[in-house]
C-alpha cells in the first residue's frame, strides 16, 4: 500500500533535498579552491609560505609580528609585501595574503 506524505511531510522532504544539495555544492566549490591554491603555491613560488585572511582591524605590523617570533618584524613585514606584491602596508579586510612561515 502507498504511503501519502501531508504537505508537512513533503516541505521536510523537499528542505532535506535542498540541503543534501547545498552541503554537496560547498564541498565542491571549497574542493576546487583548495586545489587552485595549492597550485598557486607551486607556481608562484611561495613554498615556505602560507596563507591567510586578514581579520578585520589586522595590520601588516600585528600579522609580521606574530610571524617574527623574537626576529625583526620589519623584515618580516617586508617580505609579506614582496610575496603578495603589495604597494603599500595598508591592508583591507578579508584580503589574501602570502605569509611566511617561520
Amino acid at each position: 500500500m502507498a504511503t501519502k506524505l501531508t504537505a508537512r511531510g513533503r516541505n521536510v522532504v523537499r528542505g532535506t533535498a535542498v540541503a543534501s544539495l547545498l552541503i554537496v555544492i560547498g564541498a565542491g566549490f571549497s574542493a576546487v579552491g583548495n586545489a587552485s591554491e595549492k597550485s598557486a603555491v607551486g607556481a608562484s613560488g611561495t613554498a615556505g609560505y602560507v596563507r591567510v585572511v586578514v581579520a578585520p582591524g589586522e595590520t601588516l605590523w600585528s600579522l609580521a609580528s606574530m610571524v617574527a617570533g623574537s626576529g625583526s618584524v620589519t623584515a618580516v613585514e617586508q617580505e609579506i609585501v614582496d610575496a603578495n606584491q603589495l604597494g603599500g602596508t595598508d591592508l583591507a579586510a578579508w584580503a589574501r595574503l602570502w605569509v611566511p612561515v617561520k
